[in-house]
């Protein structure tokens, strides 16, 4: 409220301060009407009424320039249709700013080559009591190309390295005679030749320039005027940390020599990989590693180290719940870690979660219980060299599953081998023991429900050992919410055999995974993913339930919902309907099926995200998956793009977060193939899968074989996920 304001109040008489209550009554009241008038006042007068809506923006003429990238590009711009609370809100037209935009206009042409381009026309027409539609009309001319390119100084580098330099400089240049000469890879061609020289130990290289534009002509002449300088090699390397550091500056030299040595020539990629792999010691808060003074008589650079060193003891708690068509959990989650147990930077973590689970929903569970999971985990750096690290871990847990219940525990220990921040080589021991509970109602083609269970057997222990070597090449430039780059990743197991354990086995599973965005601001990024594995028991034996395959849910096949995706079994009812005293299979109504797993996977994704606002991104895709009984090694092994290969087409919207986007995705499985396997004999399909429970039918003289049915059989054709993070 401002003085103005303040000065309306009105002071009472002094006498009215010695009146009775009824009249304080009455001054209270009086003063509390005025303070929410006087309120109001400001709250109207700070904030002008906005101008009338933008409805509409059309920019004609545009033909070798993106209308697109000309509305990015200025101030005003027309509502979307998502513009309601809480995705954004209406766009309003400014008279002044839409002055400003028409000359944007002309200069965002000439920043493409385009100098002949005016705007010849535009028009702001009202329409309707509080919206306007805005048209310009541009012509853009010619484009003014590039006639010549002159590169000088590089004459001064020397002169056993000239040639070289020169051609590795020249062929960084994104800039080549006859195209059309635009302001961006100008700029690039600088930045990049500068960065070129100092890869190359250049370290106080300098690059400017100049061109000349003939507007008559419509030519540009380009030169390039380079310092290349001393080249120079890396001296000694210096820390700055804290006060009383717990971290030996020793350890960090330590990592940085992992990146470049004393005696190298100077490279700035070379100090980008010390800086990750100090980051990556897992204790410091901050990390910039950077050139010093260069010491010219020497032709050396120093490396400084700067780090903040971060809490060494952390405590983090959270919860959630996960929500899908064949299960329901609610969660908490706890962590505790300690960076520097027993000195040395040996990190100690316990991890926790623990929930209730119901299977399929919670209105009406076909069983229901508590869950949790307690992992221990002990990670040693520098394991006999630098970069090889000691990890071990125990976990104990107790779950739910479709198709059985399980309690056990966990043990895996082995060394992780990290040359480069790249890549990783993990090799590991594991061993796995469970007590498995379930029903089992399988043929001689699918192994029991129950894990290792015999027949007619509700209740087994089983023990797996194995080893497991993951390799791992990430090139993506963001993990969480990756525009560009690919991932490729491998893991290979072997159970039993000299490592006992119950089942013998070898597993492979191979990932790739690619992005690509296609707009300087990454708003458009096509991403795609292809996985496959298969597990070979030996002898012909049965695999075991945790090791094979499933598919289905969140972030695999879309189509199908969480690890629906695999061979069935039914479970059959058993009921005395001739009143002998026997109960006899029946099936007057649709029998429940659990997935068992199978011993081969494939699943490709295609997937197209294009983001709208700075919160709001839709994404379009094409998931395919396929689980069979027999791995791929098998004679009878299912085929690639056959009856056992689904396809579904979804849309799907993210909400960008702090902690990753919160996904909504909607999927569609195409009518393509059979119905999944059923072990049980006798098993009556549906004849509609319908959408979300709309449309599904079933009937007791209904189809018995899978090829009489609909793709996917008997799972819905639909399916809806909501989840954190993106799909891959």
């Amino acid at each position: 409220m401002g003085a103005s304001d303040r000065r309306r109040v009105r002071r009472l008489p002094s006498g009215y301060e010695q009146s009775v209550a009824v009249d304080l009554l009455r001054l209270l009241r009086l003063a509390t009407v005025a303070a929410l008038l006087s309120v109001a006042a400001c709250a109207t007068t700070s904030t002008p009424p906005p101008g009338p809506k933008v409805s509409r923006l059309e920019i004609e003429g545009t033909k070798q320039v993106k209308q697109g990238d000309i509305k990015d590009r200025i101030l005003t711009s027309e509502t979307p249709w998502w513009a309601f609370w809480p995705f954004g809100s209406p766009h309003y037209f400014d008279p002044n700013a839409w002055q400003a935009d028409l000359r944007r206009i002309e200069r965002y042409y000439q920043a493409q080559g385009f100098y002949q381009a005016e705007v010849v026309d535009s028009a702001v027409k009202p329409k309707g009591t509080n919206e306007v539609e805005l048209e310009v009309q541009v012509s853009e001319g010619e484009p003014t190309r590039i006639s010549e390119i002159q590169v000088e100084g590089l004459q001064t580098l020397p002169e056993e390295h000239r040639k070289e330099h020169h051609e590795r400089v020249k062929s960084e240049l994104p800039l080549k005679e006859g195209d059309i000469f635009r302001e961006a890879p100008w700029e690039e061609a600088k930045a990049r030749v500068q960065e070129q020289l100092r890869e190359l130990g250049y370290a106080e290289a300098e690059v400017s320039g100049e061109v000349q534009v003939d507007v008559d002509t419509r030519k540009a002449r380009v030169r390039l005027d380079v310092k290349p300088g001393l080249r120079y090699r890396f001296g000694n390397t210096f820390v700055a940390t804290d006060a009383n550091p717990q971290v030996p500056p020793r350890r960090i030299i330590e990592q940085v020599q992992g990146a470049l040595k004393k005696g190298d020539w100077y490279s700035e990629t070379a100090l980008a990989e010390a800086q990750a792999r100090v980051f990556r010691m897992g204790v410091f808060g901050a990390v910039k590693v950077n050139r010093g003074a260069p010491d010219r008589e020497s032709a050396t650079v120093p490396v400084v180290v700067d780090v903040r060193e971060a809490p060494f003891r952390s405590v983090r708690l959270g919860g959630g719940i996960g929500v899908d068509a064949a299960r329901q959990e609610a969660r908490v989650l706890g962590e505790w870690t300690n960076r520097n147990f027993l000195g040395g930077l040996r990190r100690v973590t316990v991890r926790g979660r623990a929930g209730y689970a119901f299977i399929p929903h919670v209105l009406s569970p076909s069983k229901q219980g508590p869950v949790f999971e307690i992992t221990g985990e002990y990670e040693q750096p520098r394991f006999l060299f630098r970069d090889l690290r000691q990890q071990t871990s125990l976990t104990l847990e107790k779950g739910l599953e479709q198709a059985y219940d399980f309690y056990g525990g966990r043990l895996q220990t082995g060394v992780i081998w990290q040359p480069h921040r790249n890549f990783s080589v993990f090799p590991s021991y594991n061993l796995q023991i469970y007590r498995l509970s379930g029903r089992v109602s399988a043929d001689s083609r699918v192994p029991p429900v129950v894990l290792g269970c015999g027949e007619d057997t509700i209740q087994c222990d089983v023990a797996l050992s194995f080893l497991e070597v993951a390799f791992a090449w990430d090139r993506r430039d963001d993990p969480v919410e990756p525009r560009d780059g690919y991932y490729l990743s491998l893991s290979v197991q072997k159970g039993g055999s000299i490592f006992f354990g119950d089942f013998n086995y070898i597993r492979l599973l191979p990932d790739l995974r690619f992005y690509h965005s296609f707009d300087e601001d990454k708003r458009v990024v096509l991403a795609a993913k292809l996985r496959m594995g298969t597990l070979n028991p030996a002898g012909g034996s049965q695999s075991s339930i945790v090791t094979r395959f499933f598919s289905g849910g969140a972030t695999s096949m879309r189509g199908f919902n969480g690890q629906r995706l695999s061979p069935l079994a039914a479970l059959a009812k058993e009921e005395d309907t001739d009143g002998d005293g026997v109960p006899e299979t029946t099936q007057t109504e649709e029998w429940e099926t659990v997935p068992v797993g199978g011993n081969s996977l494939f699943e490709t994704t295609v997937e197209l995200r294009y983001q709208i606002s700075t919160s709001i991104v839709l994404a379009a895709f094409w998931d395919t998956g396929l689980v069979g009984v027999e791995g791929f090694d098998s004679s009878d092994s299912p085929r690639l793009f056959g009856p056992d290969h689904y396809h579904a087409v979804g849309v799907g919207l993210r909400y960008l977060t702090v902690v990753g986007p919160v996904r909504l995705d909607i999927a569609r499985r195409l009518n393509l193939g059979q119905g999944l396997p059923v072990a049980t004999p006798g098993y009556i399909y549906p004849t509609s899968g319908g959408c979300f429970g709309i449309g599904s039918k079933w009937k007791p003289d209904g189809p018995t074989s899978r090829g009489a049915t609909f793709a996917g059989a008997p799972d819905g054709q639909c399916a809806l996920h909501l989840s954190i993070g993106e799909a891959f």
